[in-house]
């Protein structure tokens, strides 16, 4: 394992270069980052942290939410990347499963957090601010008297992801933590990238585009660090600001969703004429569905430089470079290195090529709990070690994973299976059509019929005609039964951050007006 792919080591070797730019285009040299990430591990250590302990993180996009995670993974720690939208309940219950040891925020959410840590019982002074707050210590005060050496007793530390699920509260998913230094970890964090072509140096940048809380933004994040590469972070995502910083730094990698690439080819007309992206490498997509029309789209506008992975946080995956997606337009790619895949029916017999069934997962190396629940865990996996989250799709006789769409949101109408992201992509290639949920609501004869929420584009308004075009245009390309018996509009679809469709919010009350429950 090359030990020098390691921001640590990097920086040593070369302190002024630039390792990170934040959102309001504050600089900062490699010497600065490892210094400050130096004294956040002095800082939590007198603290009282230990080996083992969490570190709970409800931040924006900004040097000290990187330099926390590089912190928490050179002190043994745990990082706790929190969603800033959850509510103060819900963060109290993370910070106790994860019996977090200390909570760092920035300003814009401190009374948000000052709710949970009361909640929780976390004690006062083990909650910092990256600004000034009411009953926070403020970071740059916590880590004024520390050194900005390298601290003693370093070793590899943890990231731990709570999953969302559809029931019951999030678990964590936990993974023993390596009998390593850090440097080593890193490495395999950096040396990850390679499966996508990417390289250490080689005048890197990283483009971050979604929140850090994400487990994919963050890897994605810290292993570009690894790998020697310039961090640029945005906050506020915008399909300019996106293009302004691309054109600006000469972006070379960046990790976005499928929603971002819709605002972007919204707005293709007004920015394309005016920012250069020839210095694009690689931009890889995961975390939701891309249709086939959106992708095309931006492969036309970018180039062949788009990378589409799936993954999950438990761990395992695929991935496909554009020039052998538009030999296999809609695959998701084959396993990557160290990992399997395979498809089960529901009597758990593989499936055969092209057959739908459950997708499954396995990493050659490592594993992983769900925090506190074995019976989760044990669900999670086949006796030979395989698990899956609950996807449907299939393999062709390739290889080739193609996803149909998750378990839960299958529609089963009149016992046939109908997969909603199907019908998605279809119907996002029609020109009114800026972002849409298709699920399944109830229906006495069928038990569900297909139903539609459309956002629409800025330059449709909602209509008869607009409907019926929409229809029209599913039924070129739909069979009958895959047709929305209905359509409904939305001023704005609702997703979190990340791109990820909160669908539950739109489907729950059509099912909650019967009495029943899916």
């Amino acid at each position: 394992m090359d030990q020098t792919l390691s921001f640590w080591a990097l920086a040593k070797e070369n302190p002024a270069a630039l390792a990170l730019v934040s959102p309001d285009g504050t600089e900062w040299t490699a010497r600065e980052l490892l210094e400050r990430t130096y004294q956040i591990v002095h800082g939590l250590r007198a603290l009282g942290c230990e080996r083992g302990d969490a570190v709970g993180m409800i931040m924006e996009n900004d040097a000290d939410a990187l330099a926390l995670a590089l912190s928490t993974a050179q002190a043994g720690f745990y990082l706790i990347p929190i969603n800033w939208h959850s509510a103060p309940a819900e963060i109290a219950y993370l910070l106790e499963d994860a019996e977090a040891k200390a909570l760092v925020c920035s300003p814009a959410f401190a009374e948000l957090c000052t709710d949970a840590a009361d909640r929780s019982a976390l004690p006062e002074n083990a909650r910092l601010c990256t600004g000034e707050a009411p009953g926070f210590r403020r970071l740059e005060d916590f880590i004024a008297e520390q050194p900005k050496t390298e601290p003693s007793d370093r070793c590899a530390g943890g990231i731990m992801n709570y999953t969302s699920g559809t029931t019951g509260k999030p678990k964590g998913v936990r993974r023993p933590l390596p009998e390593s230094p850090p440097e080593p970890i890193a490495a395999m964090w950096a040396q990850f990238l390679f499966l996508f072509r990417i390289q250490p140096l080689n005048n890197g940048v990283h483009l971050v585009t979604s929140p850090l809380y994400h487990r994919a933004v963050l890897f994605w994040s810290l292993s570009a660090a690894h790998l020697g590469h310039t961090v640029v972070l945005m906050d506020k995502w915008t399909a300019k600001g996106t293009m302004e910083r691309i054109d600006r730094y000469k972006v070379t990698t960046t990790h976005m969703v499928p929603t971002q690439f819709n605002r972007l080819l919204a707005e293709e007309e007004a920015l394309r004429p005016h920012y250069d992206v020839s210095s694009l490498r690689h931009v890889v997509h995961g975390a939701a569905p891309c249709p086939e029309s959106t992708k095309r789209g931006m492969i036309d506008w970018w180039g062949e430089v788009i990378w589409e992975y799936y993954a999950a946080t438990e761990g395992g995956g695929t991935n496909i470079d554009a020039t052998t997606w538009l030999t296999k337009p809609g695959s998701v790619g084959q396993a990557w290195y160290g990992a399997e895949i395979r498809v089960y029916d529901d009597e758990g017999s593989p499936c055969a090529p092209n057959d739908v069934g459950t997708v499954y997962m396995r990493m050659s190396h490592g594993g992983f709990d769900y925090h506190k629940d074995k019976k989760k865990t044990q669900d999670a996996f086949r006796p030979d070690g395989f698990f899956t989250v609950g996807d449907a799709g299939y393999l062709d006789e390739d290889g080739f994973l193609f996803l149909c769409d998750r378990k839960a949101d299958m529609i089963i109408s009149g016992g046939v299976n109908i997969y909603p992201a199907e019908i998605e992509g279809v119907l996002m290639a029609h020109p009114a059509v800026a972002d849409i949920a298709v699920f399944g609501i109830p229906n006495d004869d069928w038990g569900e019929q297909v139903h539609a929420i459309i956002e629409l584009s800025a330059d449709h308004t909602q209509s008869t005609e607009t409907t019926e075009s929409i229809l029209s245009h599913a039924r070129e390309h739909l069979g009958g039964y895959k047709i929305p018996k209905a359509i409904d509009y939305i001023a704005t679809m609702p997703r979190d951050p990340n791109g990820k469709l909160k669908k539950r919010l739109l489907r729950d009350p059509f099912w909650e007006a019967t009495g029943r429950a899916i």
